[in-house]
């Protein structure tokens, strides 16, 4: 695996280890002692922290400010960046302060459209505008030529170039199936070296999509990480199945969990099992936890998986 940046999560694929990469969530206001506080309980759990871009179309603490909170807290972030809300200038411009603060994993997405803000008891933005001046392909294309060419999406060149360890969003199990896969090509042709994917609970299907992926030889160009929200209840996997595109859920494991004793023990269980699943695919370096302010479950479920202490990279 050729090295790009050398960050943390870099050097963990390139050895060869299975990488852990856990979600931050801003929050929605500026306190910093929020995203303080997951970090201390995130601490050393694993190799890099995805710092998210106004999730839902919710306007959060920006994930530039956030992620180098983390960076000053010790961990390494994976900051996300989104095409809905910039033009290229805005986006390249945070991507040059991104780097100057420190941040050297970035990862590429077309962000969730702007009324999916609004439900509950937030009123979100639905009357935003979008921009998607380019979409989450051409992102790739235009933080790869900041690291490679040291230029600019227009032609300008800067000095000096922009290395940052590039990641990429694939929801395999969104129809048409057929096309995501040929989506996720694009992105690994257009520069990706790292894919997370949409949240997995149908692991058979899952399965074959990659095997799709491995047969076309993607995953020996990008790291794949198959994204496990850890479920709390049969209401959250029924809502994500309902409303979240690209998350299946099995009926099976929504009775399951919904005739659970204890579904958030229930739960832990499930994400383990799941864990233990991915890990046993071929073709996949990692796995990407989200516990979506439930943060305090993680260390144990990463422990229980048999996946601490992190491995030391000299």
């Amino acid at each position: 695996m050729k090295m790009f940046v050398g960050s943390n999560l870099e050097r963990r694929l390139a050895a060869g280890h299975f990488a852990v990469t856990a979600e931050v969530g801003p929050p929605r206001g500026p306190d910093p002692a929020d995203v303080k506080k997951k970090a201390s309980i995130l601490r050393g759990v694993a190799d890099a922290y995805n710092v998210t871009d106004n999730q839902t179309a919710v306007v959060r603490m920006s994930s530039v400010a956030a992620s180098k909170i983390l960076l000053q807290e010790g961990l390494e972030p994976v900051m996300q960046i989104v095409c809905r809300d910039r033009n290229r200038i805005a986006i390249q411009s945070d991507l040059l302060g991104a780097w100057a603060l420190g941040m050297r994993n970035v990862l590429c997405l077309s962000g969730d459209h702007q009324s999916a803000g609004a439900g509950g008891k937030l009123k979100g933005h639905p009357g935003a505008k979008n921009v998607y001046d380019i979409d989450s392909i051409q992102l790739i294309s235009v933080v790869k030529g900041l690291r490679d060419g040291a230029i600019q999406e227009g032609g300008d060149s800067i000095s000096p170039a922009a290395p940052f360890f590039i990641g990429a969003a694939w929801t395999p199990l969104s129809p048409p199936e057929k096309f995501r896969i040929i989506r996720l090509a694009k992105k690994i042709n257009a520069g990706a070296n790292f894919i997370q994917t949409q949240a997995v609970y149908d692991i058979k299907r899952f399965a074959e999509a990659v095997r799709r992926a491995e047969d076309m030889g993607l995953t020996d160009r990008a790291a794949i990480l198959p994204g496990i929200i850890v479920p709390r209840s049969a209401g959250m996997l029924k809502y994500m199945n309902a409303n979240v595109p690209g998350i299946e859920v099995p009926e099976d494991l929504i009775r399951r969990m919904k005739d659970a004793a204890d579904p958030k023990i229930e739960g832990i269980e499930v994400t383990l099992e799941l864990i233990d699943a991915v890990k046993n695919l071929s073709g996949i370096k990692g796995v990407h936890l989200q516990a979506i302010e439930a943060e305090e479950l993680l260390p144990d479920i990463i422990r229980s998986a048999g996946l601490l202490p992190r491995p030391r990279i000299y």
